[in-house]
């Protein structure tokens, strides 16, 4: 598909951290395509928009079903970058048959989007990307087992530096999700659990040699590789370095166990680090989603249905393009 021919890409909360970064990754990979970008901030979404070029900032209201825009408005996808509470920003691309992603919806939240994507199975692609670095984690963990006949165990681990938390938007959400999310779900021995006290707590050693405390967090990639590996026990947990100064203090720990081609115990760490960790991953990440999503990439546009990042991206080729921006990515 010619990029030059969509509607807009609509970026709900496209001025944040993320949002601008996904941006700025659309714009290095489709130099004509439109981008729409909404903000809380109308100012900073103009300035985004005159930056990245070839793109527009507009008003949206998510209390109403028509977003608050004019009925000619038209765009080629829309992508939530915050909670939207209402989901007139799913129920507005269901109505015009374009593709939705939510990048900001916890294993507790998606309830009601499921429900909608199965009352309307032929409106339009939902995409749920609720996971960490906006999908890439959960395909960087099937990249690492991929030589594996048999995964018994996964843990990952998100380390993560002060400075790389996220904007006003992303510590709202974290503010939300210490208030009212349940405890985290996690796969142990071939149940799910909502984990509590010490269950939900892991201690691990960083790459370093340094001991870490890590906190289980209610992600989708526990659902997803669960899903896709048959492992009997997954979980991800996040953990934050006090030491600043430590280069680099953020990535990804990806610790797999199961059995080889050959029927040997293998366990194996995977590592992806990167200078603009969560921030710029995740806009990466999500960029590479919509152009899956629109057939920017050579293949069909992705059909109408309840969608995961594994289940329309292909890890090999995602690593590929991961490494050739830079991204490091290896096992120890």
């Amino acid at each position: 598909m010619n990029a030059s021919t969509l509607d807009p890409v609509l970026l709900i909360g496209g001025a944040g951290r993320v949002g601008s970064r996904a941006a700025r990754s659309l714009r290095s990979m489709h130099p004509e395509l439109p981008i729409a970008i909404a903000g809380r901030d109308l100012g900073k979404a103009r300035q985004l928009a005159s930056e990245v070029g070839h793109a527009s900032a507009v008003a949206v209201d998510l209390e109403r079903a028509d977003l608050g825009l004019d009925g000619s408005a038209a765009f080629s996808a829309v992508v939530v970058l915050l909670k939207d509470d209402s989901l007139n920003a799913l129920q507005f691309a269901q109505a015009h048959g374009v593709p939705y992603v939510a990048i900001s919806d916890y294993a507790f939240d998606i309830g009601p989007e499921v429900a909608m994507a199965i009352a309307r199975p032929t409106a339009s692609p939902v995409l749920l990307l609720g996971h960490f670095l906006g999908g890439i984690a959960v395909l960087a963990t099937l990249h690492a087992v991929r030589d594996l006949q048999r995964v018994d165990n996964i843990e990952m681990a998100a380390i993560f530096s002060p400075a790389d938390i996220g904007g006003p938007t992303a510590q709202a959400d974290m503010a939300r999700v210490a208030g009212i999310a349940p405890h985290p779900l996690m796969l142990v021995d071939g149940h799910w659990v909502w984990a509590a006290g010490a269950e939900a707590q892991r201690t691990f050693t960083d790459i370093d040699g340094m001991t870490l405390q890590g906190q289980a967090y209610p992600l989708l990639d526990v659902v997803s590789l669960a899903a896709v590996t048959d492992a009997m026990s997954v979980r991800i947990d996040a953990a934050m370095r006090e030491d600043e100064e430590a280069s680099p203090g953020h990535r990804l720990i990806i610790d797999v166990a199961g059995v080889g081609r050959c029927g040997e115990s293998q366990r194996t760490r995977w590592v992806i680090e990167d200078s603009d960790f969560h921030q710029g991953m995740s806009g990466m990440g999500l960029a590479l989603a919509i152009e899956r999503l629109l057939g920017l990439d050579g293949g069909k546009p992705v059909a109408p249905g309840l969608h995961h990042p594994e289940t329309i991206l292909d890890p090999e080729s995602v690593m590929n393009r991961l490494k050739e921006w830079g991204v490091r990515f290896h096992s120890y």
